[in-house]
């Protein structure tokens, strides 16, 4: 094991850890089972974050169904989860690499082992290619794949590469919305740059990302996305002209549209024959109960999820993994309960926290009202609107679904991964940062 994964897992966690019960004593992250922590009884510190082993085991089995049948790759955004430990893992499950946001996410997967890595971002100017340099020249092993949608962001690289000793291979981003050129004099005007720099930079293929296109229309998005994918189509040709012999990467695709991306690359990269398209997808292996759940319903509406030939139900076929457990404090009036978590917590820039389940004591309450719904949060509050009658009392653990697992996960330094019995077997450290 990578010794800096063999050190994470002896890290103690104590009770300066959400989740770690006061005064306990520190336990080693590889020894977290021993303590038979269950959030449901009220014997973990409240509230604190979970992810179902199980539904997060599927849900990888899922998704490498999916690309191995199309003849694809996956390199998962690490930015989801940022925690080294899953990387690792969705590695072990055949990941070709794994793709991040900025160079500190790119420096603690390195310290971690991971040597085949894409940059899903522009770097930003000479100041950023130096620090990329320094972090390429001190792991002169690993390969990492630079998006660059601009002459200025070549010449961003070319100074990396000068820091670095040796070429940095490249990325045309064709893109909409957000970052990424917009036309095929754009795209000229970059492999232009990168001919300029003199054997500075290798050309690698060409990226998007389809998100950035989508609305709220689904014949909109189909179209936009469809148009982008062209794009990109006819910038690959722009690269493949120049580079005849090389191996090239086509990468698109998050968790929502991945399907297709996957369709309307296929075609050309077949033809090419000597190319691999590289999905980015991160949030799919968690799942959720909101803005993921309706795009993968979104997706069985255009029959997009299928695997050997056979349309599945994606919907169906993943698992929201995460959960957010939450005591109730204050039952102050009529309808409406307070629990103890808020923005802090979870995530709510997509939707608010759905409640799933009532515990009592840690058995399942009756009584609880299912059709409860958070209303709005505070920093530290979640305001649950309750039928008068409910069941609902002080002291009451309330499990909830998340929605948008990038925004959630981000808020904690460790979450904990429950068993079939829904105690804890294991602990996830993070670093964002």
């Amino acid at each position: 094991m990578n010794p800096f994964l063999e050190t994470l897992l002896d890290t103690p966690l104590d009770d300066t850890y959400r989740g770690v019960p006061p005064g306990e004593a520190a336990v080693a992250l590889r020894a977290v089972a021993t303590r038979q922590w269950q959030p449901r009884s009220g014997n973990m510190a409240l509230p604190v974050l979970t992810m179902d082993e199980a539904a997060f085991a599927h849900n990888v089995e899922q998704i490498f169904g999916y690309v191995r049948s199309h003849g694809a790759a996956l390199a998962p955004h690490a930015k989801t989860p940022m925690s080294p430990q899953i990387v690792q893992r969705l590695l072990d499950a055949g990941a070709w690499g794994a793709t991040v946001a900025n160079l500190q996410q790119a420096a603690v997967l390195l310290r971690a082992g991971v040597r085949r890595l894409m940059l899903g971002n522009e770097i930003g100017g000479a100041a950023s290619g130096a620090r990329l340099g320094k972090l390429l020249a001190a792991y002169p092993d690993a390969r990492m794949l630079m998006f660059a949608d601009s002459a200025d962001s070549v010449r961003s690289l070319a100074a990396a590469a000068g820091h670095a000793g040796r070429p940095v291979e490249v990325l045309v981003e064709v893109g909409g919305g957000r970052a990424g050129a917009r036309d095929d004099a754009a795209v000229e005007a970059i492999l232009e740059a990168v001919a300029a720099q003199g054997g500075k930079l290798a050309l690698a293929g060409v990226a998007t990302y389809e998100g950035a296109v989508a609305t709220s229309d689904p014949a909109v998005t189909a179209r936009q996305i469809a148009a982008l994918m062209e794009r990109a189509a006819r910038a690959f040709q722009q690269v493949r002209a120049l580079a005849p012999q090389a191996p090239l990467v086509f990468t698109a695709g998050g968790s929502a549209f991945f399907d297709q991306v996957t369709q309307a690359a296929k075609p050309l990269l077949a033809q090419d024959g000597n190319a691999l398209l590289v999905l980015r997808s991160g949030a799919i292996f968690f799942h959720d109960h909101g803005t993921y759940e309706r795009a993968l319903r979104a997706m069985d509406a255009r029959s997009g999820f299928e695997i050997d030939g056979q349309a599945r139900h994606a919907a169906a076929d993943f698992r929201p993994a995460l959960r957010l457990w939450g005591e109730v404090l204050s039952r102050p009036e009529p309808g409406l309960a307070i629990c103890g978590f808020g923005m802090r917590d979870v995530s709510y820039d997509q939707d608010l926290p759905v409640p799933l389940a009532a515990f009592r004591d840690g058995a399942p309450l009756p009584g609880w009202d299912p059709e409860g719904r958070v209303t709005r949060l505070n920093d530290q509050h979640a305001f649950l609107a309750i039928s008068p009658d409910s069941a609902l009392a002080p002291g009451d653990v309330v499990e909830f679904g998340i929605s948008h697992p990038c925004t959630c996960l981000d808020r904690w330094r460790v979450f904990f991964g429950l068993d079939a019995e829904g105690r804890v077997q294991s602990a996830y450290r993070t670093f964002f940062g």
